[in-house]
């Protein structure tokens, strides 16, 4: 049992479970009704998206420094209540069920998704490798 963490849009691994969608906008020109069959998401969780605010400093950021900017501010996003539980319930869950989390980033260095894996690991869940 384990969370992945994925591309959205990607291909499925086997026996990935449920893919989760943790993103601030359903993808573009894609109709509801192929968001599952496209290999989008089952589940639209924006709850651990960055906010709008935090994504454009994540989209625009160049250098290291930038990076750590966007980085500090998504971390304190998710360290609300809500977030955090969130989190902690997907941790447990982890390690009784196959499921993913994703973004639709090319790159996940330069995605959230890069940072919710280690905020997972952080709260114990059993991730599995990139």
């Amino acid at each position: 049992m384990a969370v992945r963490i994925v591309k959205l849009g990607s291909p499925r691994a086997p026996s990935e479970g449920t893919r989760i969608g943790t993103v601030r906008r359903p993808p573009r020109g894609v109709p509801k009704s192929e968001f599952a069959t496209g290999d989008w998401y089952d589940v639209w969780y924006p709850n651990l998206a960055p906010s709008v605010e935090t994504m454009k400093l994540g989209q625009a950021a160049e250098t290291p420094e930038q990076w750590r900017a966007f980085e500090k501010q998504y971390k304190r996003e998710m360290n609300t209540p809500d977030a955090s539980r969130t989190i902690e319930l997907l941790a447990v869950l982890s390690r009784q069920s196959h499921f993913s989390v994703g973004c639709y980033c090319e790159d996940e260095a330069h995605c959230h998704r890069s940072i919710l894996r280690h905020l997972l690991e952080q709260a114990g869940a059993d991730v599995a490798p990139p």
